[in-house]
């Protein structure tokens, strides 16, 4: 937690309210989301008890399993999944748009510009808090690898068909989550952790009730109350006013009401299968109560979901949400395409070449993501200006300088005059954003001698003798230089599987199926 972050939360304290933490949305919000609330039996976290899930916050579907260890009910469960989810997540999928972009030749082995489609938009999946975004990952590894009548009439407990389609949508968005800046599936807390500060811990934040009670408190009442009161509060028997945010249950709801609830559904389920005279009645009652009990505890977390959203979407979004929006919508654009191309489901686990593949793009994507989250908001520029990562302050002079080359490169001295003590070293690089959305690069030429920090820019002028008018700052503006770049790019392409080395899973089996020998012995390998 950095310094700021902290007094924005001890200024929560003092308030009595969450404190904003930024001044743009940094995620992208779309308008027409779906939100999925899940809901789990204790001691097991792949049986699903029940879930509310849609795009109408006044409609929401309610699916309930009334008994949980019953494969057919959960199958059952599934597929009605599968029939609200796939029509929301194919939707965006035949709106597309054409764009150029540069692919490598199989032939020749060189980039060349292709005409490709991308989709317009892509579905938004949101969920109570970070356990759902699991919640989701684990939905899909059970249901992705699931065999269907239609593909193994022999398999035991088939499938219904639309079930591993769904399970192989859910593993992509498990997976996209961990990509840092994305929004394909987000957890509601930690969007609203990343845009206001309370006066609790980040632990408690996880509690989607608490966090609302700090961020909107009702009227006469102060954040800690109403946090405490949503963590705490119990009506006279005994149960959570506010449910938890799922995907599990509160453990006094389970012992007092959903337990006998389903004893009396099981009882009434054997009378219906021994056939006796009027068991339909009781059975019919039996579920509904176990229906009602599980609407319940989703539909107060379905509602603060959606009062969390309006929060969220009174907040301007940030000027490179769209950006990554975009990467959001080739991720789906591509797992379109390997969908309708019949490729199999994605791999229980990675080769080394994916795996580091994976690693290395969400470490580029921190990266970008600080970067960007810095330049759209003064609020997060400050947290890295008073780490020292960046500093901003008043033109105080600019001279003019050039190389002393065959053909002169202009080289002008821009001294800052700044209160911040950034962590400068000689030579440091430094960039500035310009006005026309460039990135200027300079580097640290030494302290003035009446104070203030001397910047030699090195970029970003354009190609001639004199500067492009606008890109050297004059004697009185506002700048803000930063340590970091803007645009971080990965590191070097990493080896195909055929040069992996065997210590890494390769290289791949020979032609006829036999492994292939790390390494042939030598003489060497015995003592």
């Amino acid at each position: 937690m950095s310094l700021m972050t902290t007094l924005a939360r001890m200024e929560a304290v003092r308030a009595g309210r969450a404190q904003p933490l930024t001044t743009v949305r940094h995620r992208h919000l779309s308008g027409r989301p779906m939100v999925f609330v899940p809901l789990t039996t204790a001691g097991e976290a792949g049986a699903p008890l029940g879930a509310l899930v849609g795009t109408d916050r006044d409609a929401p579907r309610l699916l309930v399993v009334a008994q949980p260890r019953d494969r057919d009910l959960r199958f059952a469960f599934l597929a009605e999944l599968a029939e609200e989810m796939l029509p929301y997540l194919d939707g965006y999928a035949d709106d597309v748009e054409t764009e150029m972009r540069k692919e490598t030749d199989p032939e020749t082995g060189k980039k060349v510009p292709v005409e490709v489609e991308l989709c317009r938009d892509a579905p938004q999946l949101l969920v109570p808090s970070g356990p759902g975004v699991e919640y989701v990952r684990l939905l899909g590894r059970s249901m992705r690898f699931r065999r269907t009548a239609e593909q193994d009439p022999s398999a035991p407990y088939p499938a219904p068909p639309r079930v591993p389609l769904l399970g192989r949508w859910l593993t992509h968005y498990g997976e996209r989550s961990r990509v840092p800046g994305s929004s394909l599936l987000l957890p509601v807390t930690g969007l609203l952790g990343r845009h206001w500060a309370t006066g609790q811990s980040v632990l408690e934040d996880q509690h989607l009730g608490a966090l609302l009670g700090w961020i909107d408190p009702p009227p006469g009442t102060t954040g800690a109350e109403a946090a405490l009161r949503a963590e705490l509060g119990r009506t006279a028997e005994g149960l959570l006013e506010f449910p938890p945010a799922g995907p599990a249950t509160d453990p006094v709801f389970d012992n007092i009401r959903l337990a006998p609830a389903v004893r009396r559904y099981d009882a009434a389920r054997a009378a219906a299968a021994e056939g006796r005279p009027g068991a339909a009645g009781p059975l019919r009652r039996a579920e509904e109560e176990v229906r009602d009990l599980v609407a319940s505890q989703l539909r107060p977390v379905w509602d603060a979901v959606w009062r969390a959203v309006d929060l969220l979407a009174a907040l301007p979004p940030g000027a490179r949400v769209a950006e990554r929006w975009k990467r959001d919508r080739w991720s789906y654009t591509a797992h379109r395409d390997r969908v309708r191309a019949g490729e199999p489901p994605q791999p229980k686990r990675d080769d080394a070449v994916t795996a580091a593949q994976k690693l290395l793009a969400r470490e580029t994507a921190q990266a970008q993501l600080d970067a960007q989250e810095a330049l759209d908001d003064p609020l997060v520029m400050a947290e890295r200006r008073l780490a020292g990562e960046a500093f901003a302050g008043q033109v105080g002079e600019v001279e003019m300088v050039w190389t002393e080359a065959k053909v002169p490169r202009p080289r002008p001295l821009v001294t800052v005059v700044t209160e911040d003590q950034p962590h400068l070293t000689a030579e440091s690089k430094l960039y500035r954003a310009l006005p026309d959305g460039r990135t200027q690069t300079a580097e640290f030429a030494g302290h003035a001698p009446g104070g203030g920090l001397v910047v030699r820019l090195t970029g970003g002028m354009g190609r001639g003798r004199d500067p492009d008018p606008g890109t050297v700052p004059e004697k009185g503006d506002q700048v803000c230089w930063t340590l970091f770049e803007h645009a971080p790019r990965g590191g070097p392409e990493l080896p195909g599987p055929e040069q992996t080395p065997w210590t890494h899973g390769g290289p791949p089996a020979a032609a006829d199926g036999t492994a292939v020998a790390p390494d042939p012995v030598t003489e060497e390998d015995f003592l």
